[in-house]
């Protein structure tokens, strides 16, 4: 099979239950970039970045302070694993398989289904940047730079 780059897909989350598993920086930067499209993020993690205190406080996530259970992703349209423990990535990586839901696993691009974009945002306008978890700085460098000319367009 050939080795194509993955179709990028944009989707209604405003009523949407996506779980993030974990609550330290790699989570953070993501729910950050999920609470502009949703309030319905729940975090799992026995302990939360103080970053993310914020966002809770004005109602913007639910934290269920404790390690994760298979229950937490019941009913969720996607799931992130961003904890960085190897075998709670794993368990739910392998939960989320038996039931159907769309995982990304942030420590194995191989075990995801689909890649967490860097984000370009102006208004309406949403710009998606991925480079197939190859190359992190670049996708970042060229997310970057999308929102420096977003910034600059007159839209």
């Amino acid at each position: 099979m050939a080795d194509y780059p993955w179709f990028p897909f944009f989707v209604d989350l405003s009523e949407k239950k996506i779980v993030v598993v974990g609550g330290g920086r790699i989570a953070l930067r993501r729910i950050r970039t999920l609470t502009q499209f949703t309030e319905k993020v729940t975090v799992v993690s026995p302990e939360l970045h103080p970053d993310l205190l914020p966002l809770e406080e004005a109602g913007r996530l639910t934290v269920l302070r404790r390690p994760y259970a298979p229950a937490d992703i019941e009913g969720a349209a996607l799931v992130l694993a961003a904890t960085d423990n190897k075998e709670v990535n794993e368990a739910v990586y392998a939960d989320c398989k038996r039931l159907g839901i769309p995982v990304n696993v942030s420590s194995d691009r191989h075990k995801s289904d689909f890649y967490f974009p860097g984000i370009a945002r102006k208004d309406s306008f949403v710009a998606g940047v991925t480079a197939g978890g190859k190359d992190h700085a670049g996708a970042k460098k060229l997310t970057e730079a999308i929102r420096e000319l977003l910034d600059k367009l007159d839209l």
